[in-house]
């Protein structure tokens, strides 16, 4: 195990280290507060919550902007992510009217959208009363949105962030010198781990142990799956050759190629240890990532990015979203909708951008404005394009099985059975055989139907 360290807030770390990405943005679209009139909702009060990350942190700041421009005073409120989902959850399920705007949460979005608790957000978005042309739906990335929309494409949530997973080297000096490139490929990805590993003393793999979100590229690249036909069929099938195989794979890069205790690595440590230079080649999300290449990283002028390799089976990188949504039992709707819009247009996302290095951000517009690609163009790569072209992927529709409402109980079987195989406490096969076996008990005491 890694030597124990004080743990770092997640957003408080990709705040610091996305500082140093953005070059000041224009800020020609910048609109001042209304000035005197009447404000259009007076004497409103909005409920407002989200988890804690960096975006909706900084939101805090703006409020009295927004208090001063519509009339709309704002009761806000960020707890850490577990607390928001459990509060959210029961108060949706009441269909109360406590929360005028909530975020639709990634893991809860097939919940929460298909059990009708959140309000279709189309009929705002198409009348021009209520959303002008100049908010610009159309610049916000349809990969980020798709989680948001229930079966008949209906919009339930405005996503404010994406993560999605990629991959980075952050010593691709050690590659070059070894003649090669940024793997491609699963069988690439070894041997070229193989290659580089602890030449000048740097071992060559490390990811974050949350195995239910970094193992699954691997599962379903080897063509296993979590659930047998997610949403609507929810059997697990972790107990298949190919989840075995994978599982195999895995245990081998994070073991064979990895420093040591790297089983013990949360998602801070390996983000440091990676900008330290203590660790090369990782896969993890593009926010993470792109840290190596930031102000106060040492590999900045070594670092190298590339898509997460494909398996035999394709390739499969994990994309999430989170967004803005309105509860069904919220009581004042159009001042929900116009705290969505005021929070996700593209004045005050500049802004972010410009005074507190938001990174992550799901507008086109900014993504490819020549401030921000001149920050994101490390060492030649444009990360933020390569964030783009992996968007792409969520159009196979292979993240479907995170949004189901159970995966949670999966998810903390499948990061125990992964534990097991690289511990070496369990082959693979006999790992995920007691996985498939939990899963499917924890999902009938969920009450599901298998």
């Amino acid at each position: 195990m890694t030597e124990a360290k004080p743990k770092r807030n997640r957003r408080r770390l990709l705040k610091a280290g996305a500082g140093g990405l953005l070059l000041p943005l224009a800020l020609a679209a910048r609109q001042a507060p209304a000035q005197g009139g009447a404000k259009p909702f007076a004497g409103v009060t909005l409920n407002v919550s989200c988890w804690s990350a960096t975006y909706p942190k900084l939101l805090a700041d703006y409020l009295p902007e927004f208090t001063e421009r519509t009339g709309i005073k704002v009761n806000y409120d960020t707890p850490g992510f577990p607390v928001y989902n459990q509060r959210a959850d029961l108060e949706l399920s009441t269909k109360g009217s406590a929360f005028d705007v909530l975020n639709v949460t990634f893991i809860y979005t097939s919940r929460w959208i298909g059990a009708g608790w959140f309000t279709p957000l189309d009929d705002y978005i198409k009348d021009a009363n209520k959303t002008p042309a100049s908010w610009d739906f159309n610049d916000i990335l349809p990969g980020s949105l798709a989680p948001m929309r229930d079966k008949a494409g209906r919009l339930y949530g405005i996503s404010w962030l994406t993560d999605a997973l990629i991959a980075g080297a952050g010593r691709f000096d050690l590659f070059k010198s070894a003649g090669l490139g940024m793997p491609d490929t699963f069988g690439e990805m070894e041997s070229s781990l193989k290659a580089v590993h602890n030449k000048d003393n740097v071992p060559g793999f490390l990811t974050e142990n949350h195995w239910g979100w970094t193992f699954i590229p691997y599962l379903q690249g080897y063509g296993g799956n979590v659930f047998r036909g997610p949403p609507d069929d929810l059997m697990p099938t972790l107990d298949t050759p190919e989840v075995a195989e994978a599982a195999e794979f895995f245990a081998r890069i994070v073991v064979g190629y990895g420093p040591e205790g790297a089983a013990g690595y949360t998602y801070d440590q390996a983000v440091e240890a990676l900008r330290a230079g203590r660790a090369n080649y990782s896969t993890n999300n593009q926010v993470f990532l792109a840290l190596m290449g930031a102000d106060g990283s040492k590999v900045r002028n070594t670092v190298n990015f590339g898509q997460c390799p494909r398996g035999p089976k394709g390739r499969f990188p994990g994309i999430a979203s989170h967004g803005w949504g309105i509860p069904v039992g919220a009581k004042n709707k159009d001042a929900s909708w116009e705290f969505i819009k005021w929070s996700m247009s593209k004045d005050l996302l500049v802004r972010m951008a410009d005074k507190h290095g938001l990174g992550s951000v799901t507008r086109r517009s900014i993504i490819e404005s020549p401030a921000y690609k001149a920050k994101m163009v490390i060492n030649g790569v444009d990360v933020g394009q390569l964030f783009l072209e992996t968007l792409k992927f969520s159009a196979q529709g292979h993240m479907a099985y995170r949004t189901v409402h159970v995966y949670p109980q999966v998810n903390a079987q499948i990061t125990q059975a992964v534990g097991r195989v690289v511990s070496g406490q369990m082959k693979a096969k006999e790992s995920f055989a007691l996985a498939q076996r939990n899963a499917i008990a924890d999902l009938k005491r969920a009450g599901v139907k298998l």
